[in-house]
């Protein structure tokens, strides 16, 4: 394909195929088709091949693991046809470069002496056919070819434009040399911007310096483009590269080297610091810190131990790990984000399907148009170069290929951008999406709050020493498996280390003798001699038959009244301390919330938790509307009560009663941290697990869309305002070839700015500033 008229002629042509949904991106040069069952995709080649163009099926990706070392066999043969795609599309430009390079060497004597007339020398202008001859033939030779497949196909493209165009040009020039009397001695020409008039240079009048200039201003414009395409795609290719090469297993008790493809679901392997995580897994052994830069964007290291999940291709930043494999091949949360980003890359946006019809009739309009005007100067009265001069000015300026760039291009770069950011975009009608969004919906659990149990308030009694209270319960809890239990434990120790002066070494737990759990209510044993008991302060009150003391019974009644979990710890028969255990919101949510305000949305909290709770989050993070106390099917009622309301809605969450509401949502946005059910439900995935992201998310998103309008826009404009100069013989073939390349190029480069989007500074002024505050 050269242009976006191809695309739309393939794309048509598949769809006339009973039951196909075709979607061919030209700045892709992918086709997605969709095949009704029982259809062999052979047509679909065969139908692209009729219309003129050639097709290939695309390698097979990696699947899930099919034998012993998990890998599918025809994954090898994968990998080394994208590498063999890379380099068919790398020696493409480069071929492409040295065209250009070799007619500007060409073309610049010819222009130069063409606009100076003090350097025409006698016979200049059979030097500068000998010149302009090759820039002509061999230079066009892209688009004199295109046009003539397409010509023997019964349609016209953009490269049909440019070809008339040129052997017009050039046509005439050669007539003006051997039969007008531009071929004699002496003769000169002056430039100016706007076309000779009749009588001036009547039967001398050359345009090789036209079909010269048109040629290498597109021929730039054709280069800038296919070298933006393969920079665009760039973050694609590297987010597949991202990923370890080698890995250590361990296999009988001996840790071996051996290539990532041999890598299978259950192996455990080892990372050292420094190493990049081979795949996605579950820690065994060790505690590090993990750069996950590489897939979320975030800058600061995570910290893991056992049984925390790493990612393939983060780093490890610190000690040696021990992890088992859960996943591998195309079941990674590497690979997941690669598809994502290149379903999206292959998709269209309303706004290119629009400019796609507008380019697939416009070429026959321009034809038909240059035609008449050809005609109707020579009906006038004019002369032959005034008439040519028109047409074949109409032909050049009126090529739509900004307009077939616009939107592909900013999509490429700013689906790539997201992808660097975390963010992954799962087609190009998400962009829409974001526009009309009014209401953000967010699920309380997971998403504004970690979705773990945290120690949040210690309460001694009168005259009870807080490190024993804390050693003597966190010891306790630890016999339980419960998470209100492991948040005491893993609360106390931290309050026990950070209180010391040892550098806030680990704290050794003192052991626990008769441990037993009582259901649901506490759990009892003997610790360093004391009969301890922890559980439901009401609990702990009727098994000692007495009250708890005022300062207690104070603070217990206000956590339960904030929604949290009171935990009364006693010893000795008596009740010592309250411990307060929260899911505590996670330190960015405040200011996510604030940013989202000041992007003109409504936030509101959707749970399934109880409404004390619910209002008490709310109340931290600043949102005023809250629904609480809702089944996973009563999520989605929500979220369409608000939609009847006339509200355009998106839903934010991350577990499984989420997806339904996620589905149903104008905009389903899924935290990349939650369940698979979840991510598949949604239309954007967050890489991390920050509601920050869900800001970046909507900046992308409207910071894509904004370019793709000011591209089309200035495409629509460029023509639009153009083509009456051209037609009214005001314009000069050769200005309208540097205005059409220069289109082409702004639309090209306006996109490429996208690379450059840093959600920091969208975020650097009005309510939204809090979030460098809030990250450090």
């Amino acid at each position: 394909m050269t242009c976006a008229s191809c695309a739309a002629r393939i794309e048509k042509k598949l769809n006339r195929l009973p039951g196909v949904q075709a979607s061919v991106n030209y700045a892709t040069e992918k086709a997605r088709v969709a095949l009704p069952a029982g259809t062999d995709v052979a047509q679909a080649v065969e139908v692209v091949e009729a219309t003129g163009y050639s097709a290939a099926l695309p390698p097979r990706r990696r699947s899930p693991a099919t034998g012993p070392a998990g890998r599918d066999p025809g994954e090898r043969d994968a990998d080394q046809d994208d590498d063999q795609d890379d380099e068919r599309g790398g020696a493409q430009t480069a071929a492409l470069r040295q065209r250009l390079l070799i007619s500007l060497a060409l073309s610049v004597p010819v222009v130069v002496l063409a606009m100076v007339p003090a350097l025409q020398f006698t016979h200049w202008q059979w030097l500068t056919l000998v010149l302009a001859a090759p820039v002509a033939t061999w230079g066009a030779w892209p688009f004199h070819r295109a046009a003539w497949t397409n010509l023997r196909h019964g349609a016209a493209t953009m490269d049909t434009l440019i070809s008339v165009g040129v052997l017009a040009a050039f046509a005439w020039s050669l007539y003006a040399l051997f039969l007008g009397g531009a071929g004699e001695a002496g003769m000169r020409m002056t430039f100016t911007l706007l076309p000779a008039r009749e009588g001036e240079h009547a039967g001398t009048e050359l345009y090789l310096e036209v079909a010269a200039a048109v040629t290498v201003f597109i021929l730039t414009g054709r280069y800038l483009e296919a070298r933006a395409k393969r920079r665009s795609g760039a973050a694609l290719r590297a987010l597949l590269d991202l990923g370890a090469k080698e890995v250590t297993v361990v296999r009988d008790g001996r840790e071996q080297r051996t290539g990532i493809d041999q890598l299978a679901v259950g192996d455990v392997f080892v990372v050292r610091p420094g190493e990049k995580v081979a795949t996605d897994g579950v820690v065994l052994e060790g505690s590090s810190a993990i750069d996950a830069s590489t897939l979320t964007g975030e800058s600061v290291p995570v910290e893991v131990g056992p049984g925390a999940r790493v990612s393939g291709a983060t780093v490890n930043a610190g000690g040696r790990l021990l992890v088992r494999a859960t996943r591998v091949g195309a079941d990674t949360q590497l690979a997941q984000t690669a598809r994502l980003v290149e379903q999206a890359q292959s998709g269209k946006a309303a706004a290119q399907r629009l400019a796609d019809r507008v380019s697939a009739v416009f070429v026959p309009v321009v034809i038909a148009l240059s035609t008449a005007t050809l005609a109707g100067w020579l009906l006038t009265g004019a002369g032959a170069d005034a008439a040519l001069t028109a047409a074949v000015a109409v032909l050049i300026i009126a090529c739509p290929c900004a307009l077939g760039l616009a939107t592909p291009t900013a999509l490429l770069v700013g689906t790539g951008r997201g992808a660097q950011l975390g963010v992954l975009i799962k087609g190009p009608q998400v962009l829409e999406s974001t526009r009309r969004i009014d209401t953000v919906v967010l699920d309380k659990t997971g998403t504004v709050t970690t979705g773990r149990m945290s120690l949040t308030g210690v309460h001694a009694a009168a005259g009870v020493d807080e490190a024993q209270l804390l050693r003597l319960a966190g010891a306790l809890e630890h016999a339980s498996e419960h998470p209100v239990a492991a948040a005491v434990t893993t609360g106390a120790r931290q309050r026990l280390s950070s209180g010391q002066e040892n550098g806030g070494e680990a704290e050794q737990l003192p052991a626990v003798a008769s441990f037993a759990s009582t259901g649901g209510l506490g759990v009892t044993g003997v610790v360093e001699g004391h009969a301890v008991v922890a559980g439901r302060p009401s609990w702990l009150a009727q098994q000692w038959s007495q009250p708890l003391p005022p300062e207690l019974a104070e603070a217990t009644a206000a956590a339960e009244a904030d929604g949290r979990t009171a935990v009364a710890v006693g010893w000795d028969g008596r009740v010592r301390g309250v411990l307060v255990v929260a899911d505590t919101v996670k330190a960015s949510s405040a200011a996510a919330v604030a940013q989202l305000r000041a992007l003109g949305l409504r936030p509101v909290l959707l749970t399934g938790d109880n409404a004390r709770a619910a209002r008490a989050v709310a109340a931290q993070v600043g949102i005023e509307e809250v629904v609480a106390e809702v089944l996973p099917a009563g999520k989605l009622q929500a979220v369409t009560a608000l939609q009847r309301q006339g509200r355009v809605v998106a839903m934010v969450g991350d577990g499984v009663n989420d997806a339904a509401a996620l589905a149903g949502a104008d905009l389903g946005i899924a935290m990349g941290t939650g369940t698979d059910v979840a991510i598949e439900a949604s239309d954007l995935t967050l890489v991390r697990a920050d509601l920050l992201a869900v800001v970046d998310a909507l900046r992308l998103a409207r910071r894509t869309l904004s370019t793709i309008k000011a591209n089309l826009f200035w495409a629509f404009a460029y023509n639009l305002a153009a083509l009456p100069l051209a037609v009214a013989g005001l314009l000069n073939p050769l200005v309208a070839g540097a205005a059409m390349a220069l289109s082409s190029i702004f639309v090209v480069t306006n996109s490429l700015r996208l690379r450059r989007f840093d959600p920091t500074a969208s975020a650097s002024s009005g309510p939204g500033s809090t979030r460098s505050s809030a990250e450090a």
